[in-house]
């Protein structure tokens, strides 16, 4: 078989593809040293150095404090002593399995850190796993331990590691806006499918790549626009991507959809990083297909890629509606003082009813009647048809910045979305979940095309990714895009997310009028 050996790496005039700044320049368009891009194929050695320091810390600090909330300071299993060691042994064992889980299950992987659910899900997983052999290990060698004790350890523990990871991960994306603690890649493939691939990386805060150079096909093509986020140089064809690669000291070589040479230039590019530390990732358009749906099934010779279809019934959904019933009526009780307090700010500020209910489309198209707070004159449904040309939104939203419907109380419920509040009822009888797409109106679903009626295969919610991603500010096409998303991609764990998220929106108001 033929390996394709490297060209002379191109030189004289750089075509470019997206050009934040030159590959060779720093942040600040500084020159960048060889040590600056040594030091950046090592960040990830420095940073799980920085996480094993702090794990190591909750543990030891989880399991030292569930110790003494069980046994005290006086009581004599909490001496150190020649004749006492029992539960101080067991402590550390305890310890020692537990930080030993976590690397290997990888939490650390620089593949992981910084992505959030994914490294959450992993340190509550291997946490479990290890606390669950433990007791089956303490039971076998009947090791007499206190039960209270080694229970507490746990949830002090995962709560206490998953709070650190989210600090590290919130220092460490502040460092990628600096271009820190990224991995300098190469991106490869046809135009189209680079411009694709480069666009999701610079817009999603969770890609850890700092792409610097692209190697394409049409190697005589100068650039191609894909936003206002600048340019990446073309830097090689897809024969020279591996001297390209080393020359610019990269980390990963991205391949994007599928280049001419097809699996024979995937291998061949393979042999070719051969003992070299860049990595080599493969990168589909499977269009917004979610990790979670994406398993990998080999067969010999044939990597398959299995994408599970989307399940509209069965007992996740069971889950999800115990989880809504649950939430919605403790909040309802916690929240009544509230619920009266703006109603009566409602009344004294304009005349009418304190609650506005709208027939709205449900699942599978039911219709139901939803409640908000009333945050517009009583006149608002009369007067929508003189308003019509002065509508600022797309699609099939009708939205104005400045709606002179809206009272003045309206203005700051609406702004911290506390208009929304008495929608945990419909969440609480079922017509809605916490968590879903916006619950659109009759004329709405009529506008709507084929393909947009899968938004009504799951119940509306209360937030969603709508609510989280700039509200109004969005275009009418990105919002089918976020709810087909989660119409097909939802879990419940993601649903916890969108629900943390939506509460820091509340607090820091974006898109809301």
């Amino acid at each position: 078989m033929t390996v394709i050996k490297p060209r002379i790496p191109i030189t004289g005039h750089v075509p470019a593809l997206r050009r934040l700044r030159p590959f060779w320049s720093g942040p600040s368009g500084t020159p960048r040293t060889a040590a600056a891009v040594s030091s950046e194929r090592t960040w990830a050695r420095h940073y799980r150095a920085r996480l094993r320091l702090t794990d190591a810390t909750v543990i030891v600090v989880s399991i030292s404090g569930a110790f003494f909330a069980r046994f005290g300071f006086d009581d004599p299993n909490a001496r150190i002593d020649g004749q006492n060691t029992g539960y101080w042994s067991v402590s550390i064992v305890i310890a020692v399995a537990w930080l030993s889980a976590l690397g290997v299950a990888h939490t650390r992987d620089s593949r992981v850190v910084g992505m959030g659910v994914t490294e959450y899900k992993r340190v509550v997983n291997s946490s479990a796993l290890a606390f669950g052999l433990l007791a089956i290990a303490f039971v076998v060698g009947k090791v007499d331990i206190a039960r209270g004790y080694f229970v507490l350890a746990l949830p002090i523990g995962v709560v206490g590691l998953l709070t650190s990871r989210w600090l590290w991960r919130k220092w460490l994306i502040k460092q990628r806006m600096f271009d820190h603690y990224l991995s300098r890649a190469l991106v490869v493939g046809g135009l189209d499918d680079v411009q694709y691939v480069v666009s999701q990386i610079r817009q999603k805060s969770g890609a850890a790549y700092n792409v610097v150079g692209a190697a394409v096909e049409e190697i005589e093509a100068r650039q191609v626009s894909v936003g206002s986020t600048g340019e990446v140089p073309i830097v090689a064809d897809l024969v020279g991507v591996a001297a390209a690669a080393s020359r610019l000291g990269v980390d990963t070589v991205i391949v994007a959809g599928q280049p001419h040479g097809g699996s024979q230039f995937i291998r061949n590019l393979g042999w070719e990083l051969e003992g070299t530390a860049t990595e080599l990732v493969l990168a589909s358009r499977l269009t917004d297909v979610a990790g979670p749906r994406i398993h990998f099934r080999p067969v010999e010779g044939l990597p398959l890629i299995h994408v599970e279809i989307p399940q509209f019934e069965g007992g996740k959904h069971m889950l999800k509606r115990a989880l809504d019933a649950a939430a919605s009526g403790i909040a309802l009780v916690i929240l009544l003082p509230l619920f009266i307090v703006i109603g009566i700010l409602i009344k004294l500020d304009s005349p009418g009813a304190f609650l506005f209910s709208q027939e709205r489309v449900g699942r599978n198209g039911a219709t139901f009647r939803m409640f908000k707070f009333r945050s517009m004159v009583q006149t608002a449904e009369r007067d929508l048809a003189t308003l019509q040309a002065q509508n600022e939104a797309s699609g099939l939203l009708f939205k104005i910045k400045n709606d002179p419907r809206v009272t003045r109380v309206g203005r700051v419920l609406r702004k911290y979305s506390l208009d929304e509040l008495p929608q945990l009822w419909n969440v609480f009888i079922g017509n809605m979940s916490l968590v879903g797409p916006r619950p659109p109106l009759q004329r709405e679903v009529q506008g709507y095309e084929i393909h947009v009626h899968r938004r009504l295969y799951i119940k509306p919610g209360l937030t969603g990714m709508w609510q989280v991603n700039g509200r109004s500010d969005l275009s009418w096409d990105e919002s089918v895009r976020l709810d087909l998303y989660y119409v097909e991609n939802w879990s419940l764990t993601g649903d916890l997310v969108i629900l943390w998220r939506t509460l820091k929106v509340l607090t820091h108001p974006v898109g809301a009028y």
